[in-house]
C-alpha cells in the first residue's frame, strides 16, 4: 500500500513556489515595460525622419552593432497617411526591414531585390493601399506598395561599408534616406 503522508508537504510547497515566482515576475514587470524594439525606436526622436544609430549604445538603447553596416531607424505611424521610404545611392549593399509596433517583419527588400538599386517604398494601411492602386499616381508607379497589418510601425535600414573608405557614402546614404508622410499627387 503506498504512503501519500508526503503529498500534502509537496502540494504545499509548490504552492509556495508558485507564489514566490509570480511576486518576482510582478516585481520585475516595470523593468520590462518599454524595452521593446518599437519603444526604443520611438524614443529616438521624431516620427517620419531616420535617425541613424552610433556604435555606442544611445538612451534608448539602441546602438549599431555590426562594423561593416551603418544603420538608422524611423517610427512611423501609417494612419497618418501612407508613409514613404526613399533612399538612392551607390553603395555595396543596402537593405530595408519594415516592422509592425510587436517588432513583427511586415516587409523587406535590399538593393538586389529592389528595381534599379533605388528604394522607393510606401506603406499604407489597407483602406490607403485601395485608394491608391484604384488610381494609381504617377509619382507611384515604380514605388513598391506595402499593406501594414497595423498602421504604427518602424523601418531600419542598413548601408554596408565593406571597407572604411565606404564609411562617408554609408553614412550619406542614411543622412539622405527619406521617412515621410506622403499623399499621392
Amino acid at each position: 500500500m503506498p504512503d501519500f503522508r508526503g503529498v500534502p508537504f509537496a502540494v504545499i510547497i509548490g504552492l509556495v513556489g508558485a507564489a514566490i515566482l509570480h511576486l518576482i515576475t510582478i516585481l520585475w514587470l516595470p523593468d520590462f515595460t518599454g524595452r521593446d524594439a518599437f519603444t526604443r525606436v520611438i524614443a529616438e526622436g521624431d516620427f517620419y525622419q531616420f535617425h541613424p544609430l552610433s556604435d555606442q549604445p544611445d538612451a534608448a538603447g539602441l546602438a549599431n552593432g555590426d562594423p561593416f553596416l551603418s544603420e538608422a531607424v524611423c517610427g512611423f505611424d501609417a494612419a497618418d497617411g501612407p508613409v514613404r521610404l526613399q533612399a538612392m545611392g551607390d553603395l555595396p549593399f543596402w537593405s530595408l526591414a519594415v516592422y509592425d509596433s510587436d517588432s513583427n517583419e511586415v516587409f523587406s527588400i535590399n538593393d538586389r531585390t529592389s528595381s534599379g538599386g533605388v528604394m522607393d517604398v510606401v506603406l499604407a494601411t489597407p483602406v490607403d493601399l485601395a485608394s491608391i492602386r484604384k488610381e494609381l499616381p504617377e509619382d507611384f508607379a515604380k514605388s513598391i506598395l506595402v499593406e501594414m497589418p497595423v498602421s504604427d510601425g518602424y523601418a531600419v535600414l542598413r548601408a554596408m561599408a565593406p571597407m572604411p573608405s565606404y564609411g562617408p557614402l554609408a553614412r550619406a546614404f542614411l543622412q539622405e534616406a527619406r521617412c515621410t508622410v506622403t499623399r499621392p499627387a
